[in-house]
């Protein structure tokens, strides 16, 4: 009897073995096909991401912080930023009463105020403008002084019209 209590634990003791280690190498099967598979995943977000650096150092092509040469006409200013320095100064160009000065168009909805502004290089600005409802965009020429004052000239301008 004694012997038939130790060959039914040795069994059963060899039958929980063997279903831990099968049970074990499906985990593994399964832990190595969810890695295979986020390893495809970090391989697509890898180009994502070099397809997003790309593009956005194309769109900071045009742009005063990234242009050297363009920098080079500040260096004997005392500015740490330059184009936070210009940007500032036309905004404050928003603080008259009524449209911007450097806006040509009266605005229908309300005062027609700069909103964004892309300082392109040590000459040029890109700006946004808008009254809440009407919006168009001005191309503005731009001189930093060694007194530090900056005279805004206006190029080019347009409205955008609405359509119904």
């Amino acid at each position: 009897m004694k012997k038939n209590i130790f060959l039914y634990l040795f069994v059963f003791a060899a039958l929980i073995a063997l279903y831990l280690v099968v049970s074990g190498g499906k985990m593994s099967e399964e832990k190595d096909a969810k890695i295979q598979k986020l390893n495809g995943q970090v391989d697509t977000y890898k180009d994502s991401v070099q397809g997003l650096q790309l593009k956005v150092l194309d769109m900071q092509y045009f742009s005063l912080e990234n242009n050297d040469d363009a920098l080079a006409y500040y260096e004997h200013l005392d500015i740490e930023d330059p184009a936070r320095y210009i940007a500032d100064k036309l905004l404050e160009t928003n603080e008259s009463s009524g449209n911007n000065p450097l806006i040509p168009y009266e605005g229908m909805d309300g005062d027609f105020k700069l909103n964004k502004i892309k300082i392109m290089n040590h000459k040029w600005i890109i700006a946004d403008f808008s009254d809440g409802k009407y919006w168009g965009e001005v191309l503005l020429r731009y001189e930093l002084k060694d007194d530090m004052g900056v005279d805004f000239t206006l190029i080019d301008h347009l409205l955008y019209t609405r359509s119904n």
